[in-house]
């Protein structure tokens, strides 16, 4: 199922996207005890079911042309975690922009990092640049993984039995400030940074795991475009590393790393400016817009 959060008559509430992706049901009209996708989340697999059974019989729905989309998860419980040069060909252009940042050669281990998310921006909503200190403005689409059921010590062969869906995340980024600040917390995590969506994707419409094309355009142009089998660590590798010692619990979000072809990796960088549109597609899942402003 394709999973959704909107706005209707100003009131935030989760639902699910028609095939024909023409109109949603809401959550509400579906008989289920929940209005928002963290409570879905909340309610495991039983919960899912019923609603997945609910569809099938659904008479009630909404037209999109009435709604206005959010991020699937609007507001994280916990900040994202994020995978970085997990793609060996965008490891590769990090250290062409900033050749003492990083070390392609580090591979054995995953590189962690975490991105605060107040709230999440949904697609066809606004990149703030923040009057200009978020200089050096760059995109990173990404495959950002879902977790239902609290993880600890799992096993690589049960890792993808905790995994509810998969989304779309652009990481977007200030160079500048993450240089600044010789660390890539501060210039990933202002506010806007985190477009997501436009659908939370439930983990049975994939095979495990998951092979998806991933691309990025920036104004029609494209600019990444790679396919999820070429990133080095794997979803179950690291959700199993992680529930080692960390209990990453229902509703965690992780964010499987970027390819090659961010604005940095040119020659000269080619960064965001105001007026640009960055288009992020994940085959599966959708397209995640968003315009610069």
């Amino acid at each position: 199922m394709k999973l959704i959060t909107y706005q209707y008559r100003g009131i935030e509430e989760a639902g699910v996207l028609a095939r024909s992706g023409d109109f949603v049901y809401p959550l509400r009209m579906l008989g289920v005890s929940c209005r928002k996708m963290s409570e879905l989340i909340d309610g495991g697999s039983s919960l899912l079911e019923k609603v997945r059974m609910a569809v099938k019989e659904a008479d009630r729905r909404l037209p999109l042309a009435e709604i206005q989309l959010e991020a699937p998860i609007p507001e994280p419980r916990q900040d994202i975690i994020c995978l970085g040069i997990n793609y060996r060909e965008h490891a590769e252009e990090s250290v062409r922009f900033k050749g003492d940042a990083l070390s392609i050669g580090k591979t054995e281990y995953a590189t962690y990092f975490s991105k605060r998310v107040n709230r999440a921006t949904g697609s066809g909503a606004l990149i703030d640049t923040h009057g200009g200190f978020a200089e050096e403005l760059d995109y990173e689409a990404e495959l950002a993984v879902v977790i239902g059921k609290d993880a600890c010590r799992v096993a690589e062969e049960d890792a993808f039995d905790y995994v509810f869906g998969y989304t779309i995340i652009n990481d977007i980024t200030s160079r500048a400030v993450q240089t600044r600040h010789n660390q890539w917390f501060f210039g990933k995590s202002l506010d806007s940074f985190a477009p997501m969506g436009p659908c939370l994707v439930t983990e049975d419409e994939f095979t495990r795991p998951p092979i998806l094309r991933v691309t990025s355009r920036v104004n029609g142009e494209l600019r990444q475009n790679s396919t999820t089998d070429f990133m080095i660590h794997g979803i179950a590798e690291v959700i199993s590393e992680l529930s080692q010692g960390i209990t990453l619990k229902k509703g965690t979000i992780i964010a499987m790393g970027t390819p090659a072809g961010v604005g940095m990796g040119f020659q000269p960088p080619r960064f965001l400016r105001s007026g640009d549109t960055v288009v992020c597609e994940i085959e599966g899942i959708g397209i995640l817009e968003n315009s610069v402003k």
